[in-house]
């Protein structure tokens, strides 16, 4: 072990009977310490229930939502079966499920709401989209051709008012010309389930019924809106979609769901990056507490410093023995950070309840957020970024007073002993 390791391990762990023990030395390095850890292990929970939501919206909104979307140029899109099978081509396209798309309006007793009316083949759409596990009355496979029934939201349906079993009117866009005027074209539809998928633009303004039905209603004749697409990666997605163009003969338009929801997951990923920066600041903070726990080390020991330059020690070797100091306050801290927060990052579903029980409260209320617990998605990857930069900022804060100490004049300091 070189003497430089040695004697800052040394000045590292004084016991109390030292002679170079100081307690208020040691009380600011066991707060930096206690500081680095906390910094690190709340960056590593916090991102930890960030991913989590993440990939709690992602699954929501992609259970209903569809990873690839191929549309006609004009927004109809006809010989559907051919696309389905072209686009079957690509290995990467696990299924297929034509849809039609439109607006609407639907009114009951006197209630009056906005909706986007998606026609499906329950037979198909189960493979792209999970609506089954999200329905809380009733079954995709109510909707039969002809019958003019309707899977609604559940939000839609409480503004509504309306149950299943109850009939709504559906007014199309298109109307009727007369020599009077323009009718609008109206058709009732029975209430056959309600789906909740907690998303709130679906859940308050997504009507399903049958893909014949709505082709009628909209005159359609055998046109479809377009084919969505479930891929075996959906990260994979975009480059897929890329890659469909030279399946297709013709003019098409593949979006993809990066693309058609950019917003949700745009603003989570800034808010996850600002979050790092503030909390990162609770690590600098306490890094550069290092700096004054160094800075009274360097001072205390001047003598020692002198003694050491007068047998030889250089400069560099006098600054290694206090980064050696440093780097290893700061390391011991990152170490029961990562460690405390890893372990806490993977019980949030333990240590919450236990806590909301403690203190009667609740952090989550499902009647707003959808979900109780909060969801935790422990990556790797993070837990890395945070210890590299944790220290990083450690080694910085070392460097000042290590440089101070390597140009302290052995004849100043040992004048006065």
């Amino acid at each position: 072990m070189r003497y430089e390791t040695l004697i800052g391990l040394r000045y590292t762990r004084a016991s109390k009977r030292s002679r170079s023990h100081n307690p208020f030395i040691s009380f600011i390095s066991f707060m930096s310490v206690a500081g680095i850890a906390l910094g690190v292990a709340a960056l590593i929970v916090v991102l930890s229930v960030m991913n989590g939501f993440q990939k709690e919206l992602r699954t929501r909104i992609l259970s209903v939502a569809s990873h690839i979307q191929v549309s006609g140029a004009d927004g109809e899109l006809a010989n559907w079966p051919a696309a389905v099978q072209s686009a079957a081509r690509h290995p990467r396209v696990q299924a297929a499920a034509p849809f039609v798309q439109a607006q609407g309006l639907l009114s009951y007793d006197q209630q009056v709401r906005g909706v986007m009316v998606r026609g499906i083949l329950p037979e198909a759409e189960h493979k792209v989209a999970d609506f089954a596990s999200h329905m809380k009355s009733g079954s995709m496979d109510d909707l039969k051709p002809g019958e003019f029934g309707m899977v609604l939201g559940a939000e839609m349906a409480k503004a509504l008012r309306v149950l299943p079993g109850d009939k709504v009117t559906l007014m199309a866009p298109q109307g009727l010309v007369t020599p009077a005027a323009v009718l609008p074209r109206l058709k009732q539809f029975r209430v056959v389930g309600i789906f909740e998928v907690g998303m709130f633009e679906y859940d308050s303004g997504l009507a399903l019924i049958h893909m014949e039905d709505a082709q009628k209603l909209y005159r359609m004749g055998d046109n479809v809106s377009g084919v969505r697409l479930k891929v075996d990666d959906l990260f994979a997605a975009p480059r897929i979609g890329r890659e469909l163009f030279r399946f297709f003969d013709g003019d098409f338009f593949i979006s993809d769901w990066t693309r058609s929801h950019a917003n949700f997951f745009r603003a989570v990923e800034i808010e996850k990056r600002m979050m790092f920066l503030i909390l990162l600041l609770i690590v600098a903070v306490a890094a550069f507490n290092i700096v004054s726990t160094l800075v009274m080390a360097v001072t205390e020991k001047q003598a020692d410093i002198a003694i050491l330059r007068t047998l030889g020690a250089t400069p560099g070797s006098i600054m290694r023995i206090f980064m050696v100091q440093g780097v290893l306050i700061g390391l011991f801290g990152m170490v029961l950070g990562v460690g405390g927060g890893v372990l806490l990052a993977l019980n949030v579903d333990v240590v919450v309840p236990a806590i909301e029980s403690v203190f009667h409260v609740q952090f989550l209320d499902k009647q707003v957020y959808y979900i109780s617990d909060l969801p935790s998605d422990l990556q790797w990857p993070d837990v890395g970024v945070i210890a590299g930069v944790s220290f990083l900022l450690t080694l910085l804060a070392t460097l000042y007073p290590s440089w101070r100490a390597s140009r302290i004049n052995p004849a100043e300091a040992l004048r006065y002993e």
